[in-house]
Parts: structure tokens; sequence; C-alpha cells
């Protein structure tokens, strides 16, 4: 049985110029000790829904009815159906925890790192503030960090790029979460250290059993972590499925514009190939396919331009957005 289903997921915001749709329709499932990645550019949608598996997202957030985001276990929960602050506290940083990808503006900096991460044991569980202590140096010690016990007690700005991130994980693991959201964990660090953040999470799968929803828009990335990946072009899923049939043998325009983009190492004289165009504004949504006002494989007056194609399986496991007669 799956860790987490999303199902029908259509998310707007309020403003001042009406209802925006941020994410529409978006159905996946998490399977326990899985690593799903969700990859796209930027404005697509991936951290929105991220934060809605948590109900993170602001005061002006309106989720479709017909939305659900189901926690299995016993019993089942639907996260959206939790409406007070308090049914939340058991999901929110209990059964799942995120990662961000700016530690800085996670941890507050007038406190230290250590009475922060004591606070949040004391809220989800019936720690003594000594236990809660020890087992936040135990776990600083199990991310890497050197001299656990002395960075307890210092603050965030005491700390390099690499060691911030490896605390936050460190704090986000102490409660046992069943999903850890890590949301572009790598983007600001440097290579070294981006690898030894992703061995590091690779080993806590393993050691915690956890399965982890990574977002990211670096398909490398995704290729050393993810087991099955989902692609998202301006709120929707446009592909998904195990990540090495994804990126090998891509069924979506925007997934092969994507690999089409990165750079390859085997001719360095060969030009980048973009996207043509520019990401729609959420305001001027297109009809039909979100991507066909991007899609130079597209024939004029392409039943693409009007109607929604639906997520059709390419092969067992692999679903993309395409017409059946298209697979």
């Amino acid at each position: 049985m799956s860790l987490l289903t999303v199902q029908d997921l259509t998310i707007r915001f309020k403003t001042d110029e009406g209802l925006i749709t941020a994410v529409e329709d978006v159905s996946f499932d998490i399977e326990p000790g899985e690593v799903l990645g969700l990859v796209g550019e930027s404005g697509s949608g991936k951290s929105v829904t991220a934060k809605a598996l948590m109900q993170l997202n602001g005061w002006n957030t309106v989720y479709d009815p017909a939305s659900k985001i189901i926690l299995h276990g016993d019993p089942d929960v639907d996260v959206l159906s939790l409406r007070r602050e308090r049914d939340m506290l058991p999901i929110r940083g209990g059964q799942i925890s995120m990662i961000f990808q700016e530690p800085m503006a996670s941890f507050a900096p007038a406190l230290t790192v250590g009475k922060q991460m004591v606070e949040q044991l004391q809220i989800h569980t019936k720690m003594s503030k000594a236990q809660a202590k020890e087992l936040s140096i135990e776990m600083l010690d199990r991310v890497g960090i050197t001299e656990p016990a002395r960075r307890f007690d210092q603050y965030v700005f005491e700390y390099s790029g690499g060691m911030r991130q490896r605390a936050m994980i460190a704090m986000a693991l102490t409660t046992k979460p069943r999903l850890l959201i890590a949301d572009e964990p790598t983007t600001a660090l440097d290579v070294t250290i981006q690898r030894q953040v992703i061995d590091l999470m690779k080993e806590l799968i393993t050691d915690f059993g956890m399965s982890i929803l990574f977002i990211t828009h670096d398909l490398g990335v995704i290729a050393q972590t993810a087991d099955r990946v989902a692609v998202m072009y301006l709120g929707r899923i446009l592909e998904k499925g195990p990540v090495r049939d994804v990126l090998r043998t891509p069924a979506h325009a925007y997934t092969r514009g994507l690999l089409n983009a990165l750079p390859d190492l085997d001719n360095l004289d060969a030009p980048l190939t973009p996207i043509p165009g520019d990401i729609p504004s959420p305001l001027e949504r297109p009809a039909g396919c979100v991507f066909h006002t991007r899609n130079a494989e597209l024939a004029p007056g392409s039943r693409y331009e009007t109607e929604v194609p639906p997520m059709s399986e390419v092969r067992p496991g692999h679903f993309a957005a395409l017409f059946p007669e298209d697979v």
C-alpha cells in the first residue's frame, strides 16, 4: 500500500486579479521507502504542491473540493480535511517533515540550533528536555557534523553552508517522519557538498526506512537519487514513471526539451538547445495542453491547442500527457 496518495490536487490563490491557478489536477503516489523526484522549471508548481502536503501554503490558498491528500496508515488521514492547527500537529513535523533550499531562512538566527531542535521535539513528542538534547546531539553526529555537542550550542550563522543543510536534515529527522520533503536541498551548495548531502540522504532512506519527495530542477541530481520522477510544467504533471525510463526514453516533448537543454559532456562545442519561448504567466494559462505554446513538435491546428490530453500509459508504470493515438 502507498504511503501517500495525492489525487486531483488543484490549488488556486486569491489575488487582486482574481483566483490564479498554481496547480491543476495533479495526482501521484509515494511508496514506502521510495524517492519520488519532482522536476520542472521555476514557477511550475513544485514547491506549492509540496507545501500542500503539510498545509503550509498561505492564507489566500484555495484547495479545490475534489482535491485529496491521503496519508495512509491506521487510520488513513485526508490532510486537506484537517481544519485546526492542533489536528495538523501530528502530521506537520511529525509524520511529514520538510527541509528547505535555504537553511538560513528556516532557522531562527537569535536562537541556538540546539534550542530549536529541542523545542520541536518537545512539541511533537513527550521527551524531557534532557532526552531531547541527547537525541538532537546524536542526530547531529549521525548526519556528519563534527563536534556535535559543541555545535548544538552554536547559532546557525556560525555554520558553513553544508553544515546548515545537514543540521536542517538532522532537525527534520529527529521526529522520525514517514515522509521527508526535500525542497531543492542541494541548489545552494557546491558540487562536492551536493554529493555528500545526496549520499547522506540515501543512507538515511536505508537506515530509517522513510520515503522522500525530492524537489529539484536538476535532472542530474534526480538521476542519482530518485526511483521515480514526475515532470511538472505550469502546475500540471506532464510525465511520470521510473526515473530511468523517463530520462532514457522521454515520451513528452517537454521532458525531451529539458534533456536537450543539458550540456553534452561528450561534445563540449555543441550549442545548448533551449526550449523556445517563456513559461506563460499563471494569469494567462493556455487552453488545451499547457505546454503547446512552446512545443515546436506540434503541427498548427493540433488538438493539443484546445483539448487537455489525458495521462496515457506509454509503457508499464510510465505515463505521459498524450492522446492515446500519440503514445
